[in-house]
């Protein structure tokens, strides 16, 4: 059965910039969130901001990437 997915939320940002913070790994952060260190990994070079981790940047530039597109119609749908 296939994962789904799911995005992170603000808090767990907010946990993955006080861990940064403390001088914890990526793999500890990860731990602590129960998610792949990849992700976790993967967030922190997204939310950078200069040399450090910004979780309320982070935040903005994640709904800033979300894709609001509306669905195309297709020939014969209802709606056409």
């Amino acid at each position: 059965m296939a994962r789904k997915y799911r995005q992170l939320m603000p808090d767990q940002r907010n946990q993955i910039q006080r861990g940064l913070n403390q001088g914890m790994s990526i793999r500890g952060i990860a731990r602590q969130l129960g998610r792949s260190p990849s992700t976790i990994s993967r967030e922190i070079q997204r939310g950078r901001v200069e040399e450090t981790y910004d979780a309320v940047c982070a935040r903005e530039e994640a709904q800033r990437r979300r894709r609001k597109g509306v669905r195309k119609l297709t020939e014969g749908s209802p709606l056409t």
